[in-house]
């Protein structure tokens, strides 16, 4: 049944107005008169937590289908590498020298959202929706005239949307495994710059997905190959054999938005 075709039942909306307007009494202040689907301390409480966790799998879900997200490139990178005109406010030497890499995620999804104009729906750029590196994949995709998507999470800092998210494709999670998966559900390309522990936690999880089949190979790219090779000895996990050689091949390293681009263009699945 479509969204036009007239329904039997009273519309939910309906309902919940009406209550407003009925007498104020004892009884219909009381929280047990609340209709379910309008109590927030109902929809709160830990015995609603599998309800609470299929909505927030739904919302987001309706919405790109309903604007027509056909696939995504996901963009991860640390909040903290500010744009160069800013390198000032870095709280480390290495930060401020890490703003070029602000310059190539930036230019980067420019590039990427340029060539997916032909409809608008394909490979359209996808990040946390906060500041750094997030920032300037939303901030390159609005230069390039096309939309992008910020995946926001609730936490005590760092965490506001950025201002070059696309409004009606910036969405707020509750869950971090709901909101995980909402990256990956229509990846077409996973592209990860240098960044901390939330970085990592979603570069490996979508590695660990790719390594065992639960998701098909994508290509992988890994911005700053000297950064990679200096926090993960990536040698050492294969010759200890907790992970193959061709495991290695999942991914690649990249240093620019055009070797980047070329790279995704050209890719072909790795043999397994």
């Amino acid at each position: 049944m479509s969204n036009d075709t007239p329904r039997p039942f009273r519309d939910a909306y309906a309902d919940i107005e009406t209550v407003r307007e009925i007498p104020d009494t004892p009884q219909t202040r009381a929280p047990a008169y609340r209709l379910a689907f309008a109590d927030p301390e109902f929809l709160c409480r830990d015995e609603l937590r599998p309800v609470r966790l299929q909505l927030e799998l739904l919302k987001p879900e309706l919405v790109m289908s309903e604007y027509g997200i056909e696939s995504t490139i996901v963009l991860f990178g640390s909040a903290r590498i500010p744009e160069p005109a800013k390198r000032d406010t870095a709280r480390t030497k290495t930060l401020a020298d890490f703003t070029r890499y602000y310059d190539e995620a930036r230019e980067f999804a420019r590039l990427m959202t340029a060539k997916s104009q032909a409809n608008g729906k394909s490979n359209v750029i996808v990040t946390g929706g906060g500041p750094g590196i997030m920032e300037a994949g939303n901030r390159g995709a609005a230069e390039a005239g096309g939309v992008s998507i910020g995946l926001n999470i609730v936490l005590p800092h760092e965490q506001a949307p950025n201002e070059w998210v696309t409004p009606d494709l910036c969405f707020n999670f509750h869950y971090f495994g709901i909101r995980k998966m909402h990256f990956l559900l229509r990846a077409s390309a996973i592209v990860i710059f240098p960044g901390g522990f939330g970085t990592l936690d979603e570069m490996f999880e979508a590695l660990t997905l790719i390594q065992t089949g639960r998701m098909a190979p994508v290509p992988f790219l890994l911005f700053g190959r000297s950064f990679w090779e200096t926090v993960i000895n990536w040698d050492a996990l294969a010759e200890a054999g907790t992970i193959t050689r061709a495991d290695l091949s999942l991914f690649s390293f990249v240093e620019t938005a055009q070797e980047a681009v070329a790279v995704i263009e050209n890719w072909t699945p790795p043999a397994r």
